[in-house]
């Protein structure tokens, strides 16, 4: 708003010096001397148009709220009209017979009359073009207003959404792992002992995170370790998982939890189900500007329409990733060839 007043301001200056500017052109024409003539004429009437200015716009600011209802809003600006109409010509033209009585002269005009009708045909014209003018930076300063506080509800309806993401994923990680330890309690209760262990790391990262749902890479990496390790002491002798981290990138920021389910998934689609090893691959590295985040495995395979599969983890991410991202973000599921699944997540990173 300051800044639309200072180039108001700035306009209106730079009008009545071109108005000044014109007025002695056209005097010098037909004159030699007196050129302080045109500038008293000029300077006297944008004194004057200014204090009514002024005056307008202090007692009618009342009606800015109104601007949403044009009708009202330019019937308390047109109460205005007949006070330029009285108040002009006795302000503006006495302030020119004091000049001229101070320079010896005496200011003399036309009949009252056709002073008058001139000037007030003058200041109609005025006054209709700063009511437009006024009306049009009022409306739009109204409607920065509205975007603003559209963009705050939006801004906290998408924080009440990843924060109920986020609620419901824990649970359901949590959920998994302890069913994942109660399978082994009565079979090896050393592996079920050592998977509590891990499992006490995990939680101990998400709840490091907090509320939060952007984390560093770093803290992501530390939360999949975890459970990868937790998954691979249930499943020692069927997976196998290599890293390959690109440690530059280990300040970006990227959804908690968002690689998780993707492991997740390669475990309850494809290591559950089969009796061979699976090898696995956890990959993050940078393309151009995009991070890129990838979990693949060398036996899965997709189901029919597979790209759209996936259980509450893949949903979820899917959903933050469209709150936190909307199109700059990406997520994919393909099938390899001969066999595998390639689960990969597309972010943008500055650093």
């Amino acid at each position: 708003m300051q800044k639309t007043r200072t180039i108001i301001t700035l306009a209106w200056i730079l009008f009545w010096i071109l108005m000044v500017s014109t007025s002695v052109q056209e005097y010098l024409r037909d004159h030699d001397q007196g050129v302080w003539k045109p500038i008293l004429w000029e300077t006297s009437s944008a004194l004057t148009a200014t204090l009514l200015l002024v005056a307008q716009r202090r007692y009618t600011r009342k009606y800015d709220a109104l601007v949403a209802t044009p009708g009202r809003w330019f019937q308390g600006q047109l109460v205005w009209l007949p006070v330029y109409w009285v108040m002009f010509v006795p302000v503006a033209f006495s302030i020119r017979d004091v000049v001229y009585r101070l320079m010896g002269e005496v200011y003399t005009h036309e009949g009252w009359a056709k002073v008058y009708l001139y000037e007030d045909i003058k200041m109609t014209i005025f006054f209709c073009i700063f009511v437009t003018i006024t009306f049009g930076v009022l409306s739009f300063h109204a409607m920065l207003d509205e975007k603003v506080r559209v963009e705050r509800a939006n801004a906290s309806l998408r924080e009440a959404q990843l924060l109920r993401l986020s609620q419901q994923m824990q649970p359901h990680f949590l959920f998994n792992a302890l069913n994942t330890i109660s399978s082994l309690m009565y079979s090896d209760l050393a592996r079920a002992d050592a998977m509590l262990v891990q499992l006490s790391d995990v939680l101990r990262a998400t709840l490091d995170v907090g509320e939060r749902h952007l984390v560093p890479l770093e803290t992501e990496l530390r939360i999949l370790r975890g459970y990868a390790a937790l998954m691979s002491e249930r499943f020692a002798d069927r997976v196998s998982i290599t890293w390959a981290i690109d440690d530059a990138l280990l300040a970006c920021e990227v959804p908690v939890m968002s690689m998780q389910p993707l492991l997740e998934n390669v475990f309850k689609h494809t290591v559950e189900k089969r009796r061979q090893p699976t090898a696995i691959r956890i990959a993050v590295q940078r393309q151009q500007g995009t991070l890129l985040m990838c979990i693949e495995d060398d036996s899965g395979t997709l189901p029919p329409g597979g790209a759209a599969s996936g259980g509450i983890g893949v949903r979820n991410l899917r959903e933050r990733l469209a709150a936190l991202y909307g199109e700059r973000a990406a997520f994919e599921l393909s099938q390899l060839s001969p066999a595998g699944v390639r689960a990969k997540v597309s972010l943008p990173c500055a650093s």
